[in-house]
């Protein structure tokens, strides 16, 4: 192991561009391809202090830093391009979270790795927009807060309460929003405004151990703990008027709904086994890393299938989560304006997924490929006329949903052309941790965290409070930095900016 001084170290980034940093082959061993991330003058200086860190403390204790993570992804067999990581990336298992790396389909050699795509599969973000006012809300901003708490469940062990049994559970793991559309949760035009129209067809429930099923069961729409969290929120600017009006986005005020959550237990549970049977198909396969937690498999072999199998599973599962507290949040909302959901417009603007693996067609090197798109922590942002995008958004762009931390802003984006081709059609997926979770509740009270929202005038309500330090912007970097960071990079484009006015969080 050659040990090196941070200046050493630095010598192998390079600064391309205001936003952009190339991490040069050597810098680990074994990469196949240079590595780049995104960041500006204030986000830059979390990354370099990190690596200072590690290089003074040496090879023991925690996370390696983001930028040697992102550089150990770029030695993985079959990876191609480059490894990249968005301006919210922060240290992960394995994989930075905001790491998105594509591996050549037909090359025999190339790997699946969980790690890159999180154990929460799928977690991802729903916008869905209403024909409200904020000056139609705050007056009932307490009590609809109330009532959203009441109707979606919330919290480390929240059970749901749309029932379901182990029948239903396969059917939704094989069915994804189909299930939901089937069983009266969704609507039909929910479906056209998500990733995949909701449902990955390569899922097949025999590949989920009894143990993961035994997790998800129970928790099927439910929100969880963590940072996951439903929001009202109100349109405070528009960027881009075309691209939002063609979202159903109209006025600054108007109110909003934004639901992040992912596939819960039954999502941890599939990487965590998924894990066991790849370290021993790579001894079986002489596949070596730099870095034990980038466990692995090749695509082709039964692990690698068997696991993309499992992973689609989960995020259908995830799918029929967030369609589950749609279905919540709509009946939350009419019964507290004594309305409908459809006469209160309450329609889905878009869902898209953070923590996941697809395959796509790029342009490599000249040519048309097959890849298979690793995006741990960082959102698919497509450009216009995409097939793969809604007829809705063919001239826009993808719709991004960017999430920012209790108690700030958050964001739509759009997708663009240069995006496509640089970062395989990928954007930041939200603010990216500043502190680790230990950090956060070492250093902030949870009094003082609420104390501030309620001064913010949003009403809060939270299942575990002493979870909220975790969870509070100063434990995160800036949102906007990340999202005018992809905006000058053009890797995607600002749309419209939200205010969150009331916070329920698990």
């Amino acid at each position: 192991m050659v040990v090196r001084t941070y200046e050493q170290e630095k010598a192998f980034i390079e600064q391309i561009s205001p936003v952009k940093y190339e991490v040069k082959q050597g810098f680990v061993p074994g990469m196949r391809v240079p590595g780049v991330f995104y960041v500006n003058d204030r986000l830059k200086d979390l990354i370099f202090e990190e690596l200072q860190q590690s290089v003074s403390r040496g090879e023991t204790g925690g996370f390696l830093p983001a930028v040697k993570q992102l550089a150990n992804v770029a030695a993985l067999p079959g990876i191609v391009k480059r490894s990249i990581a968005l301006p919210d990336v922060h240290s992960g298992y394995g994989f930075a979270i905001g790491n998105v790396a594509a591996f050549d389909m037909d090359d025999p050699e190339a790997v699946v790795s969980p790690g890159g795509v999180g154990f929460d599969i799928n977690c991802g973000v729903r916008l869905l927009r209403t024909n409200l006012s904020e000056r139609d809300v705050a007056p009932l901003k307490e009590d609809l807060a109330q009532a959203l708490f009441d109707h979606i469940p919330v919290g480390v062990g929240s059970q749901g309460i749309i029932p379901t049994s182990a029948k239903d559970l396969e059917a939704a793991l094989e069915l994804g929003m189909d299930w939901s559309l089937r069983e009266g949760y969704a609507w039909a035009e929910d479906k056209e405004h998500c990733e995949e129209y909701g449902r990955m067809l390569a899922a097949n429930p025999a590949k989920v151990s009894a143990r993961a099923k035994k997790r998800g069961l129970p928790q099927m729409g439910t929100l969880g703990a963590g940072n996951h969290y439903a929001e009202i929120q109100v349109v405070e600017k528009i960027f881009d008027v075309a691209a939002a009006r063609k979202m159903g986005i109209e006025w600054e005020g108007q109110v909003c709904v934004m639901i992040h959550s992912g596939s819960r237990g039954l999502g941890h549970q599939v990487a965590t086994d998924a894990l066991v049977e790849m370290e021993r198909a790579m001894a079986r396969d002489k596949i070596a890393t730099n870095d034990r937690q980038l466990a692995c498999a090749r695509i082709s072999s039964k692990e690698g299938q068997d696991y993309l199998q499992a992973m689609a599973c989960a995020a259908n599962y995830a799918w029929v989560n967030r369609s589950s507290m749609t279905f919540l949040t709509r009946q939350a909302f009419a019964k507290m304006f004594s309305s409908t959901p459809d006469d209160l417009d309450m329609h889905v603007v878009y869902d898209v997924s953070h923590n996941i693996a697809k395959v796509e067609e790029h342009m490599v090197d000249g040519r048309l490929k097959r890849l298979l798109v690793h995006r741990k922590g960082s959102t698919r942002a497509f450009p216009p006329h995409h097939p793969l995008i809604p007829v809705d958004y063919q001239l826009t762009g993808q719709p991004v949903l960017i999430g920012g931390t209790m108690g700030t802003c958050s964001y739509v984006l759009t997708g663009t052309e240069q995006g496509f081709g640089e970062t395989f059609g990928s954007t930041c997926h939200g603010a990216g941790r500043a502190r680790s979770r230990n950090n956060s509740r070492n250093k902030l009270d949870y009094t003082q965290v609420l104390d501030a929202l309620k001064t913010q005038g949003i009403a809060i309500r939270v299942a575990s409070p002493k979870l909220v330090m975790e969870e509070a912007p100063e434990s995160y970097k800036d949102v906007t930095e990340v999202v005018d960071t992809c905006h000058a990079a053009g890797v995607s484009k600002r749309c419209v900016k939200l205010r969150p006015i009331a916070v329920i969080k698990g």
